[in-house]
């Protein structure tokens, strides 16, 4: 579809110049449809291996979101962001990175992130609010996961700007929820980034919900990538719950990154099943119903489909991967109880180079308590 928008420049009259600017056309990708039929002019091409593994990400992302959300719920675990639903849009997002590009999340990307080496006990942690679980693993190059709406995407842009002066041929992925795009550091991101001609892939998951604000009460536009075009990034819009989808379109924008062509925008279509946090009560805000069509445009049970009709799966193989994930993620949890022990001495260190003196004075009130209370 082409976008336009009336050029406003008053001419030497004083009248108003409405001839159109073509703001240029928003493509909507899908490969793989609900019913498991693939587009083969636009297929990956994906070896048997590699769909086998795609899959797998998928359903260890699941796994790891159901068992984070019971151990919340038993109080183990902190409020977190639940990604039911998006598996795809997370998986897709990081496939096609190497170990030299970025990545910089959002607090929903865990199924990213593990994609791209954090190990789950870390996560866990992070999650648990352990600090050792904030930091990136050794050899990631990730950044910490952002809490503040939209506040990670500046970093994100200025670390792309960084490698395209460095002559690197990297990419940057930045990922966001349809909220941030009502983020005005967001639009200067992608400014930036056009400007500066930046190796960084703006990957946006509407989900269909900011918190609780549905996507027709935030912007009154027919998509969000025309976002991107009036910065004059090459934009995409996506089937977010198309694996095969996402991986295409992300494939297109790293290349672009890596060979010097700039950015892209990447809007992927998706849907939120779950809770924005645990901390939050969907059916104050949404009926049951919205869900329904969503369900049907499940990314696990398309790619099932999809892989038996290329009889790679069937339902006793797919049975037996969820099985190996969710004990995956079980292995992962003990290790997670064997390294999480609170250390409340510690909670006033690493805040001050010199410690303010009314500072001490209250550590040292907490230390006593502490000791009274017979507390390592």
């Amino acid at each position: 579809m082409a976008d336009s928008l009336s050029e406003t420049t008053p001419d030497e009259s004083g009248r108003m110049d409405t001839t159109p600017i073509d703001l240029g056309h928003i493509e909507v990708l899908q490969v793989l449809d609900e019913q498991g039929h693939v587009d083969e002019s636009r297929d990956p091409g994906l070896s048997d291996a590699e769909l086998l593994a795609v899959h797998r990400a998928m359903v260890l992302t699941r796994a790891f979101d159901s068992r984070m959300l019971t151990m919340q719920r038993q109080g183990e675990m902190g409020t977190f962001a639940p990604n039911l639903g998006q598996e795809a849009c997370m998986v897709g997002q990081v496939w096609e990175l190497t170990k030299q590009d970025w990545f910089s999340p959002s607090y929903r990307s865990f199924g990213a992130q593990i994609q791209r080496g954090w190990p789950m006990e870390r996560l866990f942690l992070l999650w648990a609010g352990y600090h050792e679980g904030f930091p990136p693993p050794e050899g990631v190059n990730d950044m910490p996961f952002s809490i503040v709406i939209g506040s990670h995407v500046l970093p994100a842009v200025g670390i792309a700007m960084g490698i395209r002066r460095r002559k690197d041929n990297h990419a940057v992925v930045v990922n966001f929820g349809d909220g941030a795009m009502s983020q005005g550091a967001v639009s200067e991101a992608m400014n930036f980034a056009m400007v500066d001609q930046a190796p960084v892939v703006f990957v946006c998951e509407n989900n269909g919900w900011a918190i609780s604000t549905p996507s027709k009460l935030q912007f009154a536009t027919e998509h969000l990538a025309g976002r991107g075009t009036g910065f004059g990034l090459p934009s995409i819009r996506v089937d977010g719950n198309d694996i095969l989808g996402m991986i295409v379109a992300m494939r297109e924008a790293t290349r672009r990154a890596r060979e010097g062509e700039g950015p892209t925008f990447v809007e992927a279509l998706t849907y939120r099943l779950s809770l924005h946090t645990t901390a939050d009560d969907p059916k104050v805000y949404r009926d049951d119903s919205d869900m329904e069509p969503w369900q049907d445009r499940c990314p696990l049970a398309r790619m099932e489909k999809f892989l038996q009709r290329r009889g790679l799966l069937t339902s006793e193989a797919a049975a037996a991967v969820t099985a190996e994930c969710e004990a995956e993620v079980l292995e992962a949890r003990e290790k997670f109880r064997k390294i999480a022990k609170a250390r409340p001495r510690e909670v006033f260190n690493h805040l001050y180079r010199s410690t303010p003196a009314e500072l001490d004075a209250q550590r040292e009130e907490y230390l006593r308590r502490l000791d009274r209370k017979g507390v390592d």
